[in-house]
């Protein structure tokens, strides 16, 4: 039996939509597709702040617990202040090159048409929310994508060479790839699929911070000193944040308050959850105990492996990806580095390099047409994964490529990468910024 209290809402409810009917018939598409919606906003400035709570303070707490404490300091300070040289970067050209119509080369990268936000006004639309959240929402994402690469090189770089390589690498790499994929480019075009930055944020970083290891060299000490982290439990909070705000991150990237959205939030504790115990579990077996930094750097593994699937697979999926990716990690930060011989002194290219490429293939092979309109390998199209393999081919070597060059160029500037030995032993807190720890 219908109660009076349900029958009022309906009656007001069929009221208001014959009502608006005229309106609805006699409107233009453009109307429809325009109109701000104030619900959409609302998430949206919350999935902000929350992707922004991943870099300050999330991975300045993951990334200074996790160095030697004599560069806590230091290692923190690179998150903040890339944070605030982004800002200013994408405000100026980052995002005009990321998301505006480049002309003829619209395919590979965007034009100048909004440098200094020229065309962003207080009723500029980007879908349902305002393009000042959008813009602000992306402008998140370019800075925890160079934040992340600075866990490669911990313990060895000169901060004016860490800001001068980490500008250009922004505008040169990062702007160019987001608009590969997001902005209109040729990846998109293709089919790729990254829905919250599987090959933008996370292969493009690790791939970044691989190179810069290689070519900076050993940390002094590497392989002979203790080099554990020097405080588990800030790294711990800081993974935990992370964990948090990449809620934001995914379920933002659907840019609504949707079903999608709520998949997408859901598929990301699933798959972290997964990879978390995955990492551990393997460890446990391989060396008799697991570790507490162990199970954290599978969380973080398996949020970025979600994160480009998660608009797209269903909650079997993103267990399956979750698993897979926690091994997957594991093997790239141990034996993978040991084999090659390179210093990723807090396993960037370990964890988000291969994390992504795990997570960029996995895609193609889980994706659902019921939630992201394309089917992958298990609903019977394998070409998916051939297209994923093509969008991380290409970011790799544009990423690669660029980010060698760019850092040989700052070399040549700033008179070297890295820090004298002398500063490397006494630490770059005290050596760098003139304070330390204590």
């Amino acid at each position: 039996m219908t109660t009076t209290r349900d029958a009022r809402p309906r009656g007001r409810a069929r009221r208001l939509a014959l009502a608006a009917l005229p309106a609805l018939l006699f409107a233009g598409p453009a109307a429809a597709q325009d109109a701000l919606d104030s619900g959409d906003t609302a998430w949206m400035l919350t999935a902000t702040a929350l992707v922004l709570l991943m870099t300050i303070p999330g991975l300045a707490l993951f990334y200074g617990g996790m160095v030697r404490k004599k560069n806590v300091l230091a290692t923190a300070m690179q998150s903040f202040a890339v944070c605030c040289l982004m800002t200013v970067l994408w405000m100026v050209i980052g995002y005009s090159l990321a998301f505006s119509d480049g002309g003829g080369l619209n395919g590979v990268v965007g034009g100048f048409s909004n440098v200094f936000l020229a065309s962003v006004k207080v009723d500029s639309l980007s879908g349902t929310i305002p393009e000042t959240v959008f813009l602000t929402f992306q402008l998140t994402f370019a800075i925890i994508t160079p934040a992340l690469v600075t866990g490669a090189f911990a313990d060895r770089m000169k901060f004016s060479a860490m800001l001068l390589f980490l500008a250009a690498w922004s505008i040169v790499v990062y702007a160019p790839i987001t608009h590969w994929v997001w902005g209109g480019g040729f990846l998109g075009d293709a089919g790729v699929l990254d829905f919250a930055g599987g090959t933008v944020v996370h292969i493009n970083a690790g791939v970044a911070g691989l190179v810069t290891a290689v070519v900076l060299g050993k940390r002094l000490g590497y392989g002979v000193e203790n080099m554990a982290p020097h405080n588990l439990v800030l790294s711990l909070i800081g993974a935990s944040l992370l964990w948090v705000g990449w809620f934001g991150f995914n379920a933002g990237s659907a840019l609504a308050a949707d079903g999608v959205a709520g998949m997408a939030m859901a598929v990301t504790q699933i798959s972290t959850a997964a990879a978390a115990l995955s990492w551990m579990f393997a460890e446990w077996m391989l060396r008799g105990k697991p570790s507490v930094l162990g199970a954290l750097s599978g969380a973080v593994g398996g949020l970025v492996a979600i994160t480009p699937a998660a608009g797209f697979v269903n909650p079997t999926g993103a267990l399956v990806i979750g698993i897979v990716a926690g091994v997957a990690c594991l093997w790239g930060a141990t034996w993978l580095k040991h084999r090659l011989a390179y210093d990723d002194s807090l396993d960037a290219f370990g964890v988000h390099g291969v994390g992504g490429i795990v997570g960029a293939l996995l895609t193609g092979v889980f994706a659902v047409e019921a939630i992201g309109g394309t089917r992958g390998l298990i609903e019977g199209n394998p070409g998916q994964v051939w297209t994923q393999f093509v969008g991380i081919l290409a970011t790799v070597v544009w990423c690669a490529v660029a980010t060698f060059v760019i850092l040989k160029i700052v070399s040549l500037l700033t008179d070297g990468l890295r820090v004298s030995s002398e500063a490397e032993i006494e630490g770059l807190d005290i050596n760098l910024h003139g304070e330390t720890v204590q």
